[in-house]
């Protein structure tokens, strides 16, 4: 059993352990930490110029100043709502394994984790609402299991929070340290990278012991799948920031061509590559992608 494979692990107690007591001693309260200004400068970047759909593409020259920075705004909306999805998500998933079989040890930083993950779900609402008047859509597929075996259910559920946490952190501890952004933008960027820097110590260790559990009774086929599902799910979760509707509201014309441009370009390898360095090097390390 699965619950088996962590209980005899003393050095995941141990970091359990560690990452609960700093999750106490950073605890925070967000309806009172934020200070939310009726405006924010439209004349300004909304997020870091380096991590926007049209970095080192020519749509970068062929774009005013101006419409670089409107684009910024509704890139960043797109991108705080794909955070509000994404921890609807993963809270749906983690509520429904907590105190269950098999996460019996985990479950107490399951408490801190649900709890964390709620307060960012409400100031990322919270700022898309404000100043962007909407939540975008998320866009369609992406998530769907593959395999029908719980322990194959709970290692992709557990790997797609992993990697959806790993993107928005890549994105976050960038924008917390940009001068160039308002001081909102950047401070919700820097509370949530000091919360996800704990949640990923936790995914990656969990994700490893559920892979290692796996393994000792999967099949070369499953395994292959398992690899293939992740390396799709690694592409949705980057093409989900390529939003036809945030380039519609940005006041460019042509929305689904652009996009489509934009995916064809270089440039999105690339970007791609340096936002999932980490993770692929920790996937391929675990043997999870092949």
């Amino acid at each position: 059993m699965v619950s088996e494979v962590i209980d005899r692990n003393d050095r995941f107690r141990g970091i359990l352990d560690r990452l609960a007591t700093k999750s106490i001693d950073d605890y925070y309260n967000p309806y009172r930490l934020f200070e939310w200004p009726d405006r924010l400068p439209e004349d300004m970047w909304w997020m870091s110029p380096e991590l926007t759909t049209t970095y080192g593409t020519e749509w970068a020259e062929k774009l005013t100043p101006q419409q670089l920075h409107t684009l910024s705004k509704h890139e960043s909306i797109n991108f705080y709502s794909l955070n509000v999805h994404g921890i609807r998500e993963l809270l749906i998933e983690v509520v429904a394994r907590i105190h269950t079989a098999g996460f019996e040890t985990p479950s107490e930083f399951f408490h801190h984790f649900i709890g964390e993950e709620n307060e960012h779900m409400w100031f990322f609402a919270e700022f898309c609402l404000r100043y962007g008047k909407k939540i975008y859509k998320q866009p369609a597929g992406g998530a769907e299991v593959a395999g029908s075996s719980a322990k194959v259910q709970s290692l992709l559920v557990f790997t797609r929070i992993l990697i959806f946490e790993e993107l928005v952190d890549h994105f976050n501890s960038l924008m917390a340290e940009d001068e160039r952004l308002h001081e909102t933008i950047r401070g919700i960027n820097r509370i949530h990278h000091q919360d996800e820097s704990r949640h990923i110590a936790f995914g990656r260790e969990l994700v490893g012991l559920l892979h290692q559990d796996l393994k000792e009774t999967a099949t070369e086929q499953e395994l292959d799948e398992i690899s293939s599902y992740l390396r799709r799910y690694l592409k949705h979760s980057f093409d989900s920031l390529y939003h036809p509707q945030v380039y519609r509201d940005a006041g460019l014309e042509n929305p689904h061509e652009l996009r489509r441009s934009l995916m064809e370009s270089p440039a999105r390898a690339e970007a791609e590559l340096r936002t999932f360095r980490k993770t692929a090097k920790f996937l391929e390390k675990t043997g999870l992608i092949r």
